[in-house]
């Protein structure tokens, strides 16, 4: 473990275990299932971080700001339908009616997703950089969120808001948020759509992350998101 992933780790001051760069993935999503397991008595929940170039920079820049984790996870609020709601109307709103009819397309096959691929190196398929598996002491999943508060730029949601949207996933669907990068958020959704239409979920999706449809699938349709979705138990989201 080098002093960088070393130094990031015990920031956190929980148990940790390092995966190393280069190396088969397959571990850490099997490490992750069993911390998943065991945090349902031992008052922990999991979350896999990676430890690229730019992780030490974006939670630097967090804790210059003042960041207040203890203030956003006593504040996360119900609100996280109404988020996505809100989003989805400003992508209306700034598209047109007529090109956001024409983004729903008529797709009947899509993507399943069954596995973690953010920490993954597109070259290889090996870890891209040290990996950390943090046992955080959160009593909720959505407080994972106030550990690793990505977002904030680009269209990407603020830690405020991601860490509602998260409590409304969680309690809608048992999706959990599970893997992070500086740039991708990787859910863990056993119960999968929990009975909802998939079509609908699709939305909630494209309003979090406009790039998991538009460059996050081959037609750009939220069709084939919703079709991909049907059978996922992982949700992926990177926003460029």
């Amino acid at each position: 473990m080098n002093s960088v992933t070393k130094q990031i780790a015990e920031s956190f001051h929980c148990p940790y275990q390092v995966f190393e760069a280069g190396t088969d993935p397959e571990p850490v999503e099997q490490a992750y299932m069993e911390a998943l397991k065991e945090g349902e008595t031992g008052g922990f929940w999991p979350a896999i971080l990676l430890v690229d170039e730019y992780v030490e920079e974006w939670l630097g820049i967090v804790a210059q700001d003042g960041y207040d984790r203890d203030r956003i996870i006593a504040e996360c609020g119900d609100n996280g339908r109404e988020i996505l709601t809100g989003r989805l109307g400003e992508y209306l709103e700034d598209c047109g009616e007529e090109f956001f009819d024409s983004l729903m397309g008529e797709e009947t096959e899509g993507d399943e997703l069954h596995h973690f691929i953010g920490y993954c190196s597109f070259h290889d398929g090996t870890l891209e950089a040290d990996v950390l598996l943090l046992k955080l002491p959160v009593k909720n999943p959505w407080e994972i969120i106030g550990y690793l508060p990505m977002g904030g730029w680009n269209d990407c949601p603020g830690p405020e808001e991601m860490i509602a949207v998260c409590k409304y996933w969680y309690e809608k669907y048992g999706a959990v948020p599970a893997a992070f990068t500086h740039d991708v958020l990787e859910f863990y959704a056993p119960r999968g759509l929990n009975g909802a239409d998939s079509l609908e979920v699709a939305k909630e999706h494209c309003a979090f992350c406009y790039d998991r449809v538009d460059q996050g699938t081959g037609t750009g349709k939220i069709s084939e998101l919703a079709a991909g979705l049907e059978n996922s138990d992982v949700w992926y989201f990177w926003w460029d």
